[in-house]
């Protein structure tokens, strides 16, 4: 009781972050990556929207058939402290191959993010049936990218995302049935914009490899966090 106690207090400070209004600095932010998207051919726009979409998709149906078994915990702390294991396992591995990429210049540097973007995707699948959700459940999957779109973009979208994960029973039961229908668009430009700052130090020589290091290790950390509450939000 007193484990669920504390992690209820973690869950209302996050909830309280997540709808928190956006800051000058996150406005601004938001506001020169949106000039830059503007300038951007929509072509080009599309391609990244199709690219990032199939590469979700195939994550997507493909990771339903790779998740672990759903295991059976005595007690929520157990249940928990196994999700920590499970991210600090991806953490971890996720550090490393950013410390590879980074050192091997920008080629392999940019081919950090499809395999970070890859791997972000497999621990929300482990962590939701961890938490005793069942992932070949098509709305489970949306529920899934709504979680990646909370840990990774603006405020002002978060936001958004925030709004409509709240009471979830009931909206999943409004959406269609077509994973089609999914903002491709929004998503791949709120994922770009969030993460392009922090990893194109990334792509610097010498320093690549220690920024690889760093950047994949907070990364992982902030979507564990942010998919953790997200669970306990359905299950407290």
């Amino acid at each position: 009781m007193l484990y669920e106690q504390r992690i209820r207090i973690e869950m209302e400070t996050w909830q309280h972050k997540m709808q928190s209004r956006s800051s000058l600095f996150d406005r601004m932010s938001k506001s020169l990556q949106s000039r830059i998207n503007r300038v951007i051919p929509q072509k080009v726009h599309d391609a990244i929207t199709v690219t990032i979409k199939q590469m979700v998709r195939g994550v997507l149906f493909g990771a339903t058939y790779t998740v672990p078994a759903p295991p059976v915990f005595p007690s929520l702390y157990d249940m928990e402290e196994a999700v920590l294991r499970r991210v600090d396992l991806y953490r971890k591995t996720a550090a490393a191959e950013g410390g590879i990429t980074g050192a091997g210049g920008i080629l392999l540097g940019l081919a950090d993010f499809p395999i970070l973007l890859s791997m972000k995707l497999k621990l929300l699948f482990d962590i939701a049936t961890f938490y005793g959700f069942d992932v070949k459940d098509y709305k489970e999957r949306i529920y899934l990218l709504y979680i990646f779109q909370l840990a990774f973009s603006s405020q002002e979208h978060r936001r958004n995302v925030y709004e409509k994960i709240t009471d979830w029973k009931e909206k999943s039961n409004q959406l269609p049935d077509d994973i089609h229908s999914f903002d491709w668009q929004s998503f791949q430009i709120e994922y770009r914009d969030h993460i392009d700052l922090a990893k194109l130090g990334q792509l610097l020589p010498v320093v690549g490899a220690a920024v690889g290091v760093v950047v994949n290790y907070r990364l992982i950390t902030k979507l564990g966090d942010t998919a953790m509450n997200a669970y306990r939000m359905r299950i407290l």
